[in-house]
């Protein structure tokens, strides 16, 4: 019996039958993503006229085609960009956050 140490294992790629997932992937729902990005750095970083718009949207275009470079599967992709996501909400909150004082003023 022949042993194969996990360490020597190597992960194939797909057989070519295999559908490519990014391929399948929407462009719009990169779109709509890309938006939701935005959406939470804008919340949490300072942003000052079009400029830093435009900026923010760079930010949010290269942290999504990271993460959609790197994931395996649509559903790797999905995982990947909730927990940064998440992480994102989390250390905002837990360090105050940009807006936090905003919000609990207009109150």
């Amino acid at each position: 019996m022949r042993m194969v140490s996990r360490r020597s294992e190597r992960v194939e790629p797909p057989p070519p039958h295999f559908p490519n997932w990014r391929a399948q992937l929407d462009p719009a729902s990169r779109s709509r993503i890309i938006n939701k990005i935005m959406e939470t750095l804008r919340r949490h970083l300072p942003i000052s006229g079009p400029e830093g718009l435009i900026e923010l949207q760079k930010i949010a275009v290269r942290f999504e085609e990271k993460i959609f470079d790197s994931a395996s599967s649509q559903t790797d992709y999905l995982r990947k960009l909730s927990l940064k996501m998440l992480t994102m909400e989390t250390k905002s909150q837990s360090t105050g956050g940009h807006n936090s004082s905003q919000a609990s003023s207009a109150t």
